[in-house]
Formats: structure tokens, C-alpha cells, sequence
């Protein structure tokens, strides 16, 4: 089967899944600040908080793995690595609850919920931290599903996660509308056939979302009601 890789605006859309970091919370001054803390624990130099922003997107695992090696695709030694994580894991949990939402979030999710979109998480943040987070800062109340990083045998950039979505809405899947600010979001969405919009602030490790295989860009999420009608 060939799956359709553009949609024609305004997208049919029954459901809508947000990512979380770097789309609806701005948690890189959290993470930063939590491997920058893991390195001068481990007497490594700390790093600039724009290049470890540029690591994130694929869960902490790989945050950690490059901030210890300065590389995006390298993998440091397996004892190295396994000292490392619960180092960070601990400053991490200690600056969890500073993260914030970005801006015109809530109004968003609260238009799409207004215009009855049913509206789901799916972000690769494992649940110790996401649903912390979403009940932190207010987010929780919006979502009938979250998927984090953990929860299913697999993750974005894998396509599980949105057809698990897709299943639980009882919706087809092009009618499921991905929000998200990163690469791992478009393939994710591409693979399974879903349409997708991504926010331009966020954490693409550094790139432009532009260049990315997508629908439309927004620059915020109030901005999607203008690209959906409901289905």
C-alpha cells in the first residue's frame, strides 16, 4: 500500500496528538541544566546550553550519550554511559517541575477541545517524567491518552504510537493529526500515515522544521484551528 505523503489543507481531523518537549513545554533549560550538572559531577567541561538543546528530541537515553561523547550519532562506553544516566536522572527530577508551557499552549488546547477535537500526548519522555509534567503545569486535563517514551514496545520516529493512538479514538489514521516541532515527529507521522504540522520553536536538533516532510508549519497552536475542521 502507498501511503499519501501530503494532505490538502484544511485537514479532516477527528483526533489531535501533541508532542510535549519542545512543542507544548519548553523543558531544554531543565535538561541542559541536568547534563551540564551529570558532566561537572563526572569532571567532565560543561557544554553550551544551544548545542545540548540540539540533543534533544530522541529521549534522554541519547541526551545523555551525547552529551557525554560531543557527538549527535556516537555511543559512549556501555560502564561510562550506565554511571552517567542515574547522575543525570537525579538532577533532572530535582528541576522537573521548572519547565514551563510555551506560549498560546493552553489557548490552543483549549480551542481544539472547544471546536471537539479529542486530543491525545505522544511524546518519547518516558512516564516518570511526562506525567509529572503534565499535571504540573496544567496539562493533564486536556488528554484522554498519553503515550510517553516507555509506554508502548516502541517510539517515535517508529509509527507504533500513532496507530496505538489512531486504534484507541476509534478514528482512521489519516484523520489523525500529529502536532510536534521535530524530525522524529514527521517520519513517525509519514510511516504511519497521518497528517502532521510542527511548531518552528522547538528542539530539531538545530535545524530548520521547514526542511522537514510535512503538511504546514504553525507558529503556534491556536494557528492550527486555522489549518483543521473537524471530520
Amino acid at each position: 500500500m502507498t501511503l499519501q505523503t501530503r494532505f490538502t489543507l484544511p485537514l479532516n481531523v477527528k483526533a489531535i496528538v501533541v508532542d510535549l518537549d519542545g512543542t507544548m513545554l519548553h523543558t531544554a533549560p531543565e535538561l541542559c541544566e541536568a547534563a551540564n550538572r551529570m558532566l561537572r559531577d563526572m569532571d567532565y567541561a560543561s557544554v553550551s546550553q544551544e548545542l545540548l538543546a540540539s540533543y534533544i528530541g530522541n529521549g534522554i537515553s541519547w541526551l545523555v550519550k551525547r552529551a557525554l561523547t560531543g557527538e549527535m550519532h556516537a555511543t559512549p562506553d556501555v560502564a561510562l554511559y550506565d554511571h552517567a544516566l542515574p547522575i543525570f536522572e537525579k538532577h533532572y527530577t530535582e528541576l522537573l517541575l521548572q519547565s514551563r508551557p510555551f506560549g498560546g499552549v493552553i489557548e490552543g488546547l483549549d480551542a481544539m477541545k472547544a471546536a471537539g477535537f479529542r486530543l491525545g500526548c505522544i511524546t518519547n519522555k518516558v512516564e516518570r517524567y511526562t506525567l509529572p509534567l503534565l499535571a504540573g503545569t496544567g496539562l493533564a486535563k486536556y488528554f484522554e491518552i498519553v503515550l510517553a517514551g516507555d509506554t508502548l514496545p516502541e517510539k517515535k520516529p517508529h509509527p507504533l504510537p500513532l496507530l496505538h493512538a489512531a486504534k484507541f479514538f476509534n478514528v482512521p489514521v489519516e484523520q489523525l493529526l500529529l502536532i510536534g516541532d521535530s524530525l522524529s515527529d514527521t517520519v513517525a507521522a509519514r510511516a504511519a500515515g497521518c497528517p502532521v504540522i510542527c511548531v518552528p520553536y522547538g528542539y530539531n536538533h538545530g535545524e530548520p522544521v521547514e526542511t522537514l516532510d510535512l503538511d504546514a508549519v504553525i507558529a503556534d497552536l491556536p494557528a492550527a484551528l486555522k489549518l483543521i475542521k473537524l471530520a
